[in-house]
């Protein structure tokens, strides 16, 4: 088996990449006080020296009241927050890597008590934590504009700090998906309606980040069908409705889409092969990125079950193969870079055996 496709450059107007693997965000939740420091300093730096061609961090809230919903998560907004990711920055760029920010609002899945201000509810479309379930605000338009610029900000100071680019995170049952989910997006104004009315806060972001940025800055927006509520929600039935839904994001200035599947090799619509950043990258025609137990054995969550599941390593045959159609551009990995700092040159060197599996100690080690 032949890996030498993921160690190709990547090459589009906005980014050029040593290789095609990426290091996918993962919430690690040891940043105290919501700053950075010498912990995400080094674990990040060990990834860009075992050889990750770009790294998206962990997610990283927005400067907006109620954009976190877990402890010990970054922010990206003061400049004490701002001088943390700069060290990470710095030092990911002198092992030769690249780093892009995940920026991130949890909207209704914050929780009353969460920091750094627990008086602080979430926030949603339509105040709804669940289809049919009301228990936070429902967001007013002056909510919504607040978060349009909170999202521009952050963009601006990641650009200035350093980063490589930026990530929105649009995905999973937080805010932006949130809006995009008739489930928990019962409005009827601008910000509500058919599935395409629904990705307007979405896009009025994206615009709001182009024009913080400029137009050479890379825009990478992560998307997914399943929600943390429900791993069986889909955003789009079919082809047609696929394309209703991603048009108006890539219109807005999206450069790359982060297409979060549980499992890269499903197929997303019956009568095709085609994986979601396959579906995406034949609609749009921008660059995607597959992610999803690549390089294990397990998803990281399984229906039904509570906890975490632990993971070996497994071949990589199905996902070369993959990319060698062209399906898609850019491999995510997450578990597997946590267990294996040097996944990338383990893997290139054919050393699979040497591997360690993802086991669920893992979670709360930040090495």
């Amino acid at each position: 088996m032949s890996t030498e496709i993921l160690f190709q450059k990547f090459e589009s107007p906005n980014l050029s990449l040593k290789n095609r693997i990426v290091m996918a965000p993962m919430t690690r939740s040891f940043s105290k006080g919501n700053v950075p420091n010498d912990l995400n300093v080094e674990y990040y730096r060990k990834r860009a020296a075992g050889g990750v061609g770009l790294i998206i961090t962990e997610g990283t809230c927005v400067g907006h009241k109620a954009a976190n919903g877990y402890p010990n998560i970054p922010y990206i907004a003061t400049d004490e927050q701002l001088a943390g990711w700069k060290k990470v920055v710095d030092a990911v760029h002198a092992e030769g890597g690249k780093i892009m920010p995940q920026l991130w609002h949890v909207g209704a899945m914050r929780k009353p008590g969460t920091e750094p201000d627990p008086d602080v509810p979430g926030y949603g479309p339509s105040g709804l934590v669940m289809p049919g379930k009301k228990r936070c605000h429902e967001m007013t338009e002056d909510d919504i504009q607040d978060v349009i610029a909170a999202f521009a900000d952050s963009a601006k100071r990641a650009k200035e700090v350093g980063f490589d680019g930026v990530e929105i995170h649009g995905a999973h049952g937080y805010l932006l998906d949130q809006f995009f989910w008739a489930g928990l997006n019962e409005r009827t104004d601008k910000w509500g309606g058919s599935l395409e009315k629904r990705t307007r806060f979405a896009v009025e972001i994206i615009k709001a980040i182009r024009a913080a940025v400029g137009e050479n800055f890379p825009i990478i927006f992560r998307w997914s069908q399943w929600k943390q509520q429900d791993f069986s929600a889909r955003l789009a039935q079919t082809p047609e409705e696929l394309e209703a839904f991603l048009t108006p994001l890539s219109d807005a200035g999206v450069d790359i889409f982060h297409c979060s599947n549980r499992r890269f090799w499903e197929p997303e619509f019956d009568g095709s092969d085609l994986n979601l950043a396959g579906w995406t990258k034949k609609i749009t025609g921008k660059p995607t990125i597959t992610v999803g137990s690549v390089g294990l054995d397990a998803a990281f969550a399984e229906e039904g079950k509570v906890g975490f599941a632990e993971a070996k390593p497994v071949s990589l045959e199905k996902l070369t193969a993959r990319m060698e159609k062209g399906e898609f551009d850019l491999v995510a990995v997450g578990r597997a870079l946590i267990a294996n700092p040097d996944w990338a040159i383990k893997v290139r060197r054919e050393a699979h055996s040497e591997l360690a599996p993802y086991t669920k100690d893992m979670l709360m080690k930040l090495a």
